[in-house]
């Protein structure tokens, strides 16, 4: 198999399992937001999300590597490439889910603008629909973000704590594969160092105007791309597979 091919396979599974995890992470804020247009939102965050990794999925089943339902919930935990970011559990705690969402749908949203050029059209053609709907996702988390920042001054100390302490495992998220010269030089991607430039420039220039000059330079949370999470994701993926497992037993019988 040519290395094009597995380095894509590897852009995708990572894209994927992000979308998912943190899918089922949204999920967690429904009937327990702090108001009812948030348990809105966030099952919508958690329901677009969920849907762009079933159709990550499909595009890997199209290369091969078999049905998309397996590859979510039938999978040993080394085998996801979700970052750290997404798997740490909400725990009731709206400043960091707020800060998650701003800091992860920043990157997505530049990640898709990128792949909109990817030379992969299947790929291509899925960014450029997601970059779309995720415009909407981030609108969302300025809102909320820039309003809690210039609210009081306990909105704004919860924030910027939230904020500083959620970084590192934001920076996590441009985590290097080992096919990135390969995405480069095929033309399918610009490169996870090219992304995180972009993103830490277009995060810190919004933050600076809300008022929050943050030191970008800390030691990223890494390796969830190679298999290696944190001791939440385990516990998640018991949970989202407990209704296949129950299946698969009766299937038995």
């Amino acid at each position: 198999m040519s290395n094009k091919v597995e380095a894509l396979k590897e852009l995708l599974y990572k894209m994927a399992d992000d979308q998912l995890i943190l899918g089922h992470r949204n999920s967690e804020w429904i009937g327990i937001g702090p108001i009812i247009e948030e348990d809105i939102a966030f099952g919508s965050l958690a329901q677009d999300k969920t849907g762009h990794a079933w159709n990550l999925y499909q595009l890997l089943e199209k290369m091969g590597e078999g049905d998309p339902d397996h590859m979510a919930f039938s999978r040993e935990e080394n085998a996801y490439k979700c970052s750290h970011l997404t798997e740490l559990p909400t725990n009731g705690d709206f400043a960091f889910s707020l800060v998650r969402h701003f800091y992860f749908d920043h990157a997505e949203s530049l990640r898709f603008a990128a792949l909109s050029n990817c030379s992969y059209p299947d790929l291509s053609g899925l960014a450029r629909k997601f970059y779309s709907e995720i415009k909407y996702h981030v609108f969302h988390a300025n809102s909320w973000v820039k309003n809690l920042l210039n609210g009081n001054e306990e909105s704004k100390a919860k924030m910027i704590t939230a904020l500083k302490e959620t970084l590192p495992y934001a920076l996590g998220i441009f985590e290097n594969g080992p096919h990135e010269e390969t995405l480069i030089s095929e033309g399918l991607f610009i490169g996870e160092e090219a992304l995180k430039a972009q993103w830490v420039e277009h995060v810190s220039g919004l933050l600076s105007s809300y008022g929050v000059e943050l030191d970008f330079n800390v030691e990223p949370k890494v390796g969830g791309r190679n298999g290696y999470h944190t001791e939440h994701l385990k516990p998640l993926l018991d949970e989202m597979t407990e209704v296949v497992q129950l299946e698969d037993k009766n299937m038995d019988w």
